[in-house]
């Protein structure tokens, strides 16, 4: 058995594809009309075909539960963040902020109320930390990375 992606649900596909498409800047893979696949492995539904194949009344189906969230990660979370706070259709779940470990990352609603992380890299928080002056043992300790991980990081 082989996993393959997860799968949201949409109330408008087209809006969700350009939202998806220019905020998070990721391809289209598979498009099959009611569902699409993205580059990264993440797809797309219409909650029409979705509760077709579910044997479910599309008002069974609820968008924005906020149990899970698809996560990405950037090389420069800054950048990301200031093109977040141009664009007028963004809902936070909160701005820009600094995990326990160190990463930071931020939270937002895509269309329909589905959850987005946008975290700083792992690698690039390494970096950002060695260029603070911390050592291999006091980064590992603090993000709980396996010290290979963070050795490779350096470079």
């Amino acid at each position: 058995m082989q996993y393959i992606c997860p799968l949201v649900v949409v109330t408008d596909l087209p809006r969700s594809r350009e939202f998806y498409e220019s905020v998070l800047e990721v391809r289209v893979k598979f498009d099959f009309g009611a569902n699409i696949t993205f580059e990264g492995d993440f797809s797309l539904q219409t909650i029409d075909s979705w509760a077709q194949f579910i044997e479910q009344d599309q008002g069974a189906i609820r968008l924005g539960a906020r149990n899970g969230e698809l996560y990405f990660e950037t090389e420069d979370i800054e950048a990301f963040a200031q093109k977040l706070a141009q664009r007028a259709d963004i809902r936070y779940v909160h701005g820009l902020k600094e995990h326990r470990w160190g990463q930071r990352v931020v939270r937002f609603y895509d269309p329909d109320g589905n959850i987005i992380e946008v975290g700083e890299d792992m690698c690039g928080l390494c970096r950002r930390f060695f260029a603070q002056g911390w050592s291999v043992e006091e980064i590992c300790a603090h993000t709980m990375l396996p010290p290979d991980f963070v050795k490779n990081c350096r470079a």
